[in-house]
């Protein structure tokens, strides 16, 4: 009977001292990557301008169009309005919404509402206790767009959303008038801080310490959820182009710039509806453009492609005559742009700003220049006629003679 062979074990490999470093040392990587990550998220806020840019545009976009509307107020949320505040609180009852404006049916409620509302919109632009006026603008946006749910579009949806986010981040810290305060108080030296109490081991310090945690992490978060949100918005929206037909043959711009609703210029809509091919152009572009546009953001790419749909927005509100949604997407844009581009962005503007200023300045002085006869020219060597010596000039010695 034959015996089965085992098969001798084999010897151990030697230890590589090289692949044990480059384990270690791409732990170490991770392990920096994460806590740089960690960081970034907790120690400081991002993208301040951008937030800044964000809480001013969709102040000033919401206070124009309560301002376009202050004529026809009345009928779109007020008293007056088909959509009375008795239908109102009863769609309020299925849909579990709440607006400040069916609290009361009085007129003069309702006035002092807009006003309210009118002046949150300005105070929140301006960057004005930027805290409070958030929330209080939030809800302004919030009642006004539940009021009248039936006359609301994607615009409005949007600023709602923006509105909404914008109250979880530091979007008064930059271009605003508490920046404008915080400064003018750093530069007086009477910023007023918690009192470190070294009986209750250092609490002011940890208070505050708490406290810039916890706005950085809100601040970052919001950002980041807004960001999140537009791209959901575009690649969303380019995917549903996608599925369609009109879409992908071109023609999908041919039946938007014939539709009567969306047609605030007829000339204008059928002059560039002549244009078929460009037409065709513009759709495949669209589709593209929009499902790509949550992967260009990682690098240098995303600047043609936030310049083309800035281009695109344009067009909407022109040609279809749907300006707040427009410019609720525009600045919703503003989110992908880094601070060292806002920065830039103003060293450009001042530079811009000091060359005019010197331009009107030597324009100024030129007009002040005296432009009748010349005054006659004072004596010179070079002059003609007899020079008269001056009372401190020595006397002329005259030249020597012979006998």
């Amino acid at each position: 009977m034959e015996t089965e062979q085992v098969p001798a074990p084999r010897p151990p490999e030697p230890h590589d001292p090289r692949a044990a470093e480059r384990a270690a040392g791409a732990s170490h990587r991770t392990r920096d990557r994460w806590h740089a990550g960690l960081g970034v998220l907790t120690e400081r806020p991002v993208s301040l301008y951008a937030a800044a840019v964000l809480r001013i545009g969709y102040g000033l976009v919401y206070l124009v169009f309560l301002l376009r509307e202050f004529p026809h107020r009345d009928e779109i949320w007020g008293p007056g309005s088909p959509w009375t505040p008795e239908l109102a609180r009863q769609l309020f009852d299925q849909t579990g919404w709440i607006s400040l404006l069916t609290l009361s049916d009085s007129r003069a409620y309702f006035e002092a509402c807009y006003a309210l509302a009118v002046a949150t919109s300005a105070l929140f632009a301006l960057g004005w206790r930027t805290r409070a006026v958030s929330v209080l603008f939030a809800v302004v946006v919030a009642s006004f767009h539940g009021r009248a749910i039936f006359m609301t579009d994607g615009g409005d949806n949007l600023i709602l959303l923006m509105a909404v986010y914008l109250v979880f981040t530091a979007c008064g810290r930059r271009c605003s008038l508490d920046a404008r305060r915080a400064r003018l108080r750093a530069h007086a030296g009477t910023q007023t801080r918690l009192p470190v109490r070294r009986t209750a081991g250092g609490l002011g310090h940890h208070l505050r310490t708490s406290r810039r945690t916890l706005v950085a992490v809100l601040h970052n978060c919001g950002m980041f959820v807004i960001a999140a949100q537009v791209c959901l918005l575009y690649g969303s929206a380019g995917l549903y182009k996608a599925q369609g037909g009109s879409w992908g043959n071109g023609t999908a711009l041919h039946y938007a710039l014939n539709l009567d609703l969306f047609r605030p210029w007829p000339g204008l809509s059928l002059m560039a509806d002549e244009h078929d091919v460009l037409l065709a152009i513009a759709c495949h572009l669209t589709v593209l453009l929009q499902v790509a546009f949550p992967f260009v953001l990682f690098g240098r790419l995303k600047y043609p492609v936030l310049a083309l749909l800035l281009g695109m927005h344009l067009g909407i509100a022109v040609l279809m005559g749907l300006p707040l949604f427009s410019g609720a997407m525009i600045i919703a844009d503003a989110v992908f742009l880094p601070d060292r581009f806002y920065r830039a962005l103003g060293r450009l503007w001042r530079r811009a700003a000091q060359r005019v200023g010197a331009g009107r300045t030597r324009g100024a002085s030129g007009a002040s220049t005296p432009t009748g006869p010349p005054s006659p020219p004072s004596a010179s060597p070079s002059s003609s006629g007899p020079r008269l010596p001056s009372p401190s000039a020595p006397a002329p010695r005259c030249p020597a003679t012979g006998p």
